[in-house]
């Protein structure tokens, strides 16, 4: 599957559904954002199951605010709408490939409960 570029209009849509989002905040001047840029359209042609998405920091700039992106490159991953992971730092194709696995093993009926307030 190809990466999306990702807005502030179909952000929100596109993170929400079932399955795994693996979103990559960027900029065009960031080294490492464009040393890690095809590692991340590799994976995503392997992994025509999960949606690859990329946010540029500098026109969505309210969606990098919104997720507090104060270093990129920045890796989120969503599964089933929740994020279960985020973490700056460009990743070498194996890393990356660990994170897709280890965010399709989870067990989401954990992960929310482990989310929900206690009493």
């Amino acid at each position: 599957m190809a990466v999306v570029e990702l807005t502030k209009s179909d952000f929100t849509d596109i993170v929400r559904r079932p399955g795994t989002v693996l979103v990559d905040f960027w900029a065009s001047w960031c080294g490492p954002c464009r040393m890690f840029a095809p590692v991340f359209e590799q994976a995503a042609l392997r992994h025509g199951d999960i949606t690859f998405g990329k946010v540029n920091t500098e026109s969505e700039v309210e969606l990098a605010r919104a997720f507090g992106i104060s270093s990129i490159p920045t890796l989120m991953v969503v599964r089933d709408g929740v994020v279960v992971h985020a973490q700056p730092g460009a990743l070498p194709a194996a890393a990356l490939e660990e994170l897709i696995t280890w965010a399709g093993e989870l067990d989401m009926d954990e992960v929310r409960a482990a989310a929900r307030p206690r009493r």
